[in-house]
């Protein structure tokens, strides 16, 4: 497996893999003061290097994801902890990071590139968009549709039948209780 990026999410990507048996073979990240990472050398990315192997992102910036997956020329990969709990009929795109004690419930769609992060949990017939990040502990109850480029922050709820809209911060520890539009910062309990 190879890892674009070389910070903390990267190294939590590569935790989980070993834990899973699943070894790493490079480390790209286009930051020269980038060494290492997780005690592995960290290169620039060079698309003709190990291109048999997937890839998944290991940036936990939304935005930067998107940008290096456009820019990639590998195939992509997901990574799941082998703690995490998937339902029945759940759909998962490519290049998504599913962590520890995560759940994801019955007949919920996961984009491409997402992270749902360690102890989330994301309920029946969820709608869960490209590059989307759902933070630790976070709780989205039945039915919520997040769209691209949506930060769900650590342990914030959202209650059943909600959408949020594209490039959306939810605050950490929020609560959302109605409908929210695209590009906007969410903050509060409830959300005001």
């Amino acid at each position: 497996m190879l890892i674009y990026g070389a910070g903390g999410h990267a190294k939590v990507i590569i935790s989980l893999l070993s834990s899973s048996g699943i070894e790493v073979t490079a480390v790209f990240d286009d930051n020269p003061q980038r060494k290492a990472c997780a005690a592995l050398s960290v290169s620039n990315y060079d698309p003709s290097l190990h291109a048999d192997q997937p890839m998944i992102i290991g940036v936990g910036d939304n935005f930067i994801r998107k940008k290096l997956a456009a820019y990639v020329g590998h195939r992509f990969a997901n990574a799941f902890h082998f703690s995490s709990l998937i339902g029945h009929n759940v759909l998962i795109g490519v290049g998504n990071v599913i962590l520890h004690h995560a759940i994801i419930q019955t007949d919920t769609i996961i984009g491409n590139h997402c992270i749902i992060n360690t102890a989330a949990s994301v309920d029946h017939d969820c709608r869960i968009a490209d590059f989307v990040h759902i933070g630790p502990g976070c709780v989205l109850c039945g039915h919520v549709t997040v769209g691209d480029c949506t930060l769900v922050g650590a342990g914030s709820v959202v209650v059943p039948n909600i959408i949020i809209g594209k490039n959306c911060l939810i605050g950490a520890g929020s609560v959302v209780t109605r409908d929210g539009p695209s590009g906007v910062l969410a903050v509060g309990i409830p959300v005001g």
